[in-house]
């Protein structure tokens, strides 16, 4: 038998297969702003053509990007475009795009700085930069993860084991069993992901005290419980659902005097602190001892990509080491700090990303995003619809009266394709979540998504 792999044809090959995908990739980011947000259903009902037995013999590597592009490309979700309002996504910013393409050339393991000496460095200075926007602790150690339920139990694997080391227990080299055990307290409106990494770490999904929280989603800091023991404290930047945050300063003052391990949840409301007209959204935030938040929410980087950050660089790189006698030390490298050991080298982005906006236009991004938000929230209260919430960051709730009718019209807004939102339940009403996060949004886009949605409400 021949050599399957030609690898000479494959070398040769290369450039004029790069060419013809920056090509393709043009010509679709050409077309973003104008299609139909969802795909389809015959777009999506074809995809059908690319599942297909495993070749014995490959096919040519023009021919499968081909395939994926006629096939595929149709069956995507505009949420790069201007008027994607679904799930707190941002488009990618042509910076950040741009250095991905390049990065994807690298093909670097950001592991270990000896593997990819630019990666380490353009990692230490975007997440340097990160602390810096969020006015967080200059020596706060992190990393990049995959999104905020890896970041918040990255964060909590931390708070796991320096409570129960301060207890007298070694969680790390001995485990849960037999442990003095963990309280851990949330909020009612606690997010999704921070209960899933709960079960991940060994905390337990189900056993936290909850607190009360008012009718935006905000812990009510009154009649707060005693803590006593290993604590962990479980805050908010940013409902999901309202963008409303906790009030910080006197809920860690509470968990301070208990002795309690404080986590800050914050993938997009977090970025708050980067806007001096919202800073106030998260004042007091910078005080917890962990925190979880996402780029590639507000600032605009390629999936996948969140940050985990820890007051203690020692709590951190306790819980994530890795040894092994090949391996080099050193708490900096990224290894020693996530979940993860091989990574793909996020920090380049996210770097490109700050680099291109500066701290001025992450705050422009920040809070434009915001004003658009009150404008669909004006448009949706002048046609006579009810606002859920305050909308004091980016997240629109917008009732349509039952939620069946809610319902209906979000399904209509969906098959129209002007724009995407998705439903949600807030404290027992049916209603649309609007979230506007992307750079590209303008008020052309809010006002034509806007009207969009009200000729969908119409009778």
């Amino acid at each position: 038998m021949g050599d399957v792999l030609d690898l000479k044809a494959m070398l040769v090959g290369r450039p004029e297969l790069l060419h013809d995908a920056l090509d393709r990739s043009l010509a679709y980011l050409g077309n973003v702003a104008d299609r139909s947000v969802a795909p389809p259903s015959a777009a999506v009902d074809a995809l059908s053509e690319l599942d297909f037995a495993l070749p014995g013999v490959g096919i040519p590597a023009m021919d499968v990007l081909r395939l994926v592009d006629v096939v595929g490309s149709p069956a995507t979700v505009a949420s790069n475009g201007p008027r994607y309002f679904g799930f707190v996504i941002g488009g990618v910013l042509p910076a950040a795009q741009a250095t991905s393409l390049l990065s994807t050339a690298w093909d670097q393991n950001a592991a270990l700085a000896v593997m990819s000496p630019v990666a380490a460095r353009l990692n230490a200075v975007a997440l340097r930069w990160i602390g810096e926007l969020l006015g967080l602790p200059a020596a706060a150690a992190g990393g990049f993860v995959t999104g905020a339920t890896m970041a918040n139990a990255t964060c909590l694997a931390a708070a796991r084991d320096a409570v129960l080391t301060r207890h007298g227990w070694d969680a790390g080299g001995r485990g849960l069993i037999g442990a003095p055990p963990v309280t851990v307290v949330v909020g009612a409106e606690v997010h999704s992901t921070v209960r899933k990494a709960l079960g991940i770490v060994g905390l337990g999904r189900d056993r936290a005290i909850v607190l009360p929280v008012d009718g935006q989603g905000r812990i009510d800091p009154g009649n707060l419980p005693e803590l006593a023991g290993p604590a962990i404290v479980c805050l908010q930047a940013g409902n999901v659902n309202t963008g409303a945050s906790d009030p910080f300063v006197p809920l860690i003052e509470w968990a301070r005097q208990g002795g309690a391990w404080i986590h800050v949840d914050g993938a997009f409301g977090l970025w708050a602190a980067a806007a001096p007209e919202l800073v106030s959204q998260v004042t007091g935030a910078e005080g917890a001892d962990s925190w979880a938040t996402d780029c590639h929410k507000w600032l605009n980087t390629t999936y996948d990509c969140g940050v985990a950050l820890v007051r203690d660089p020692v709590a951190l790189g306790t819980a994530m080491e890795a040894s092994a006698s090949y391996l080099p030390g050193g708490a900096a490298e990224a290894m020693h700090l996530t979940p993860q050991s091989s990574q793909r080298a996020r920090g380049v982005e996210v770097w490109a990303a700050l680099a291109s906006l500066g701290g001025d236009g992450v705050a422009a991004l920040v809070d434009k995003s915001c004003r658009l938000a009150r404008r669909f929230a004006a448009a949706m209260e002048e046609a006579g619809f009810d606002v859920l919430n305050d909308v004091v960051l980016n997240q629109v709730l917008v009732s349509f009266g039952s939620a069946d009718r809610t319902d209906e019209v979000i399904a209509r807004v969906q098959e129209d394709g002007t724009c995407w939102c998705g439903p949600t339940t807030w404290q027992g009403r049916r209603a649309m979540r609007v979230s506007v996060s992307g750079w590209s949004t303008t008020e052309d886009d809010i006002d034509r998504s806007a009207a969009a949605v009200l000729a969908c409400a119409s009778p």
